[in-house]
């Protein structure tokens, strides 16, 4: 039987789960709307500071400053606030607009008031403000009935107060309804939400902006999940209809495919975008998909075209050098890291590391010594540090590597530990698991209920067939994290591959797949575990999907097995050389070919 490896693996590739990480946040770097559009802000905010600087104190200098790198870090709320401050100090109504905009978007109700009210005494024949203030005063109920099934008629009266005013404004109300679902944004009745908004709309049918609020309310909650009602797909349909080329109405209908129909919603996301190719935020967006898709090569070619189309916009190459990495063409990637280093590009550390990573993956690890010694300061440079021990004992210098890393200045805990679980998988890697198994242990002395340290100790307990050590140690993990899917598919694999309990093993590995339904490793453990059940075609199931998710050795040697007992060894046996082609001395694999082809 193959040896227990599900869990370890997540920790052995650490340049693919940072590549990962940065290709899921492309789409914000590039302007991609957020997930649920109409919530967070629109558009790419555009500084506050004004072209002339000269008339700033320095204290509205650096309020301003400070609000513009929180805008830039997702930091609304901090933003919001800054801005504020510098408004209120400098008397200037265009930074009072400012916070009062960035306060909405960051649903922090009595800030966006008080801004609001500061913008509206700046400048009195603003209309906007007044619109904002009437709003939020509009909304203060949270939108809830004053009988359960019944509106506040105070409230909806005010509302259509305030959407037959900036009718009859050159404004228009459409600006009013794209602010609805924000200004509910606290309110815990979804459903009465939806169905206030929905009123409120039905005097406006030719209005785009009404529809999308219906839609995104529901989308929001108003309308149960799995539920047979397809207001929000219909609403949204029909703003589309109304404004063709809307690219926030285009994305709230592809998240909505995307809950019921994922493959649709990526073929739909690619017509709006050929359809309009200046829609960057869609752009980014289908490249997410793409990314999720592994269709990586499409992915990167979506990012080409923005870039070829402005070469000034320095995202769009990380973004091809991101997914460059991802695909392994490491020539294409690291040449584009090197401009963007040359351009001085991206947050501190990120290209540097990058780089580093690409000379660690093609074993250039000298080279990736001094790289990973360049990355600057900052949030990065401890990964980096720990990466140049990596570094130095797969140069075959274990032992500088352990007496570098007991040199490193660690301040907090959490660094203390994982100085303690790098050293443990140098050892590891050396296959030296005893000596791992030691230092994991010393260290466990010191911080007893560290779940990362347990964690580690319960894998190099399992190679050292100390099973009881390993499951007492999960279990304590389990008992700190009892949430946590790692945790209860490792202790859930174990019990399925290394006892008879199997029962009780797939019941937690059940579990773990409810916290994280798509995590193929998870979703190995439950078709390794209906595998040990009997139930052959189940476990076929579970094990596609996760070959599907993620190609990985472990998993074809456990679907060619499950096909093996099916009696269909021609198909096992082409899974299994196929992917002896790319992982030839991974020894699970090895083993069930030796076992069973012999």
């Amino acid at each position: 039987m193959p040896s227990f490896t599900v869990s370890l693996r997540l920790r052995c590739a650490p340049v693919a789960v940072l590549a990962g990480v940065l290709i899921a946040a492309i789409p914000a770097a590039v302007g991609a709307q957020p997930s649920l559009p109409g919530i967070a802000p629109y558009s790419t905010p555009t500084p506050a500071l004004r072209d002339d600087n000269s008339g700033l104190s320095a204290d509205v200098f650096y309020r301003l400053l400070l609000g513009d790198v929180a805008m830039q870090r997702g930091e609304t709320s901090l933003a919001a606030r800054a801005y504020f401050e510098a408004a209120r100090e400098a008397r200037d109504p265009r930074i009072a607009k400012r916070a009062a905009e960035v306060a909405l978007a960051a649903r922090m109700r009595g800030l966006a008031q008080e801004s609001a009210k500061l913008w509206s005494a700046l400048d009195p024949a603003a209309e906007r403000p007044k619109q904002i203030l009437a709003a939020l005063a509009a909304g203060s109920t949270g939108g809830k009935p004053q009988a359960e099934g019944a509106f506040d008629a105070d409230l909806k009266v005010r509302l259509e107060k305030v959407i037959s005013d900036a009718a009859l404004s050159e404004r228009g109300p459409g600006e009013v309804f794209l602010e609805l679902n924000r200004f509910f944004g606290e309110s815990q009745d979804r459903r009465q939400t939806f169905e206030l908004i929905r009123e409120l709309a039905k005097p406006y049918p030719k209005t785009p902006e009404a529809h999308f609020a219906v839609a995104l309310a529901a989308y929001s909650g108003g309308v149960p999940e799995g539920s047979p009602d397809n207001t929000a797909m219909e609403e949204v349909d029909r703003a589309l209809a109304l404004k063709p080329d809307w690219e926030r109405a285009a994305l709230l209908k592809t998240e909505l495919l995307t809950r019921r129909k994922p493959g649709e919603a990526t073929a739909y996301l690619a017509i709006f975008v050929a359809a309009n190719p200046d829609a960057r935020a869609a752009a980014g967006a289908l490249a997410q998909l793409y990314v999720e898709d592994k269709r990586y090569g499409e992915a990167r070619a979506v990012f080409q075209r923005l870039w070829d189309g402005d070469r000034s916009a320095r995202e769009f190459e990380f973004g091809v050098a991101v997914i460059s990495m991802q695909m392994k063409d490491w020539d294409t990637a690291e040449s584009l890291f090197r401009d963007l280093k040359r351009a001085n590009y991206g947050e501190n550390g990120s290209v540097e590391l990058y780089l580093a990573q690409i000379s660690d993956e093609n074993g250039r690890y000298q080279e990736a010594i001094e790289r990973y010694k360049a990355v600057p300061e900052g949030e990065r440079a401890w990964l980096a540090k720990l990466r140049v021990a990596a570094m130095m004992a797969k140069l075959g210098n274990v032992a500088d590597a352990r007496k570098y890393l007991s040199g490193l200045p660690v301040v907090t805990i959490e660094e203390r530990v994982q100085v303690r679980q790098a050293e443990a998988q140098l050892l590891r890697d050396a296959n030296d698991n005893d000596g791992a198994y030691a230092v994991l242990a010393a260290a466990l002395k010191e911080f007893p209920d560290s779940a990362e340290l347990l964690y580690d100790t319960a894998m190099v307990a399992e190679k050292l067939d100390r099973l009881d050590d390993a499951e007492s140690r999960l279990r304590r993990v389990v008992e700190l994290k009892p949430d946590d899917a790692q945790a209860l598919n490792a202790l859930g694999y174990t019990l399925v591959d290394r006892t008879p309990r199997v029962s009780e093993g797939f019941a937690l590995i059940e579990k773990a797949n409810k916290l994280a339904p798509n995590d193929p490793f998870i979703l190995d453990s439950m078709g390794w575990a209906l595998f040990r059940l009997g139930k052959y075609a189940d476990a076929e199931t579970y094990l596609r999907r996760a070959m599907k998710t993620r190609p990985d050795a472990e998993i074809a040697a456990h679907l060619g097995e499950v096909l093996w007992a099916k009696g269909e060894h021609d198909r096992a046996q082409e899974l299994w050389q196929s992917q002896l082609k790319t992982s030839p001395d991974n020894p699970v694999l090895l083993e069930t070919v030796r076992r069973l082809a012999r």
